[in-house]
C-alpha cells in the first residue's frame, strides 16, 4: 500500500468536503503523506470566509442544512475546515489550489485560506503524487 494519498477535491458541498477532511484526518495520523487538490467547487469552498458562507448539501437534502447544522453542533462533530486544520497539524499535509480554476474565477492566493500553500498546475500536482493512492470527491 502506498505511503501516499493524493485527493482531488473538486466538490464544494458539505458531505463531500467533511468525507474529505475525515479522510484527510485519518491518512495524516497513520503516517501517510497527503496531497490535496483543490479544483471547482471544492477549491471555491476555501476562500476567505467561509464560516460565514451556508451550509451546501446534494439535491436529496435540500432543505436539511438547519437540522443538520444544528445536529452536528449538538453532536460535537468539527466543521470539515477544523478537520483539515488539525490532519495539516498532525501529519505531512499539503493543500494545493488548481491555477486553472483559480485563472477561470479570476482568484488570487489572496483569496484563499492561508491552510491552501500555493497555487500549482495540474503537472505539478502529478508529479508531486506519482505512486499515490489517488482519490477524487
Amino acid at each position: 500500500m502506498s505511503e501516499k494519498l493524493a485527493m482531488i477535491v473538486e466538490s464544494g458541498t458539505t458531505d463531500k468536503l467533511m468525507a474529505a477532511s475525515i479522510l484527510t484526518a485519518g491518512a495524516a495520523a497513520m503516517g501517510k503523506n497527503v496531497t490535496v487538490f483543490l479544483t471547482f467547487g471544492g477549491l471555491m469552498a476555501f476562500k476567505k470566509g467561509y464560516e460565514q458562507a451556508p451550509m451546501v448539501l446534494p439535491n436529496e437534502f435540500k432543505g436539511m442544512e438547519e437540522i443538520l447544522s444544528q445536529t452536528m453542533q449538538a453532536k460535537k462533530i468539527p466543521h470539515w475546515m477544523k478537520n483539515f486544520q488539525d490532519a495539516k497539524e498532525i501529519g505531512n499535509v499539503h493543500f494545493y489550489a488548481c491555477s486553472a480554476t483559480m485563472d477561470l474565477f479570476d482568484l488570487k492566493k489572496d483569496d484563499l485560506e492561508p491552510i491552501v500553500e500555493d497555487v500549482v498546475g495540474v503537472a505539478y500536482f502529478m508529479k508531486e503524487t506519482e505512486g499515490a493512492q489517488t482519490l477524487f470527491i
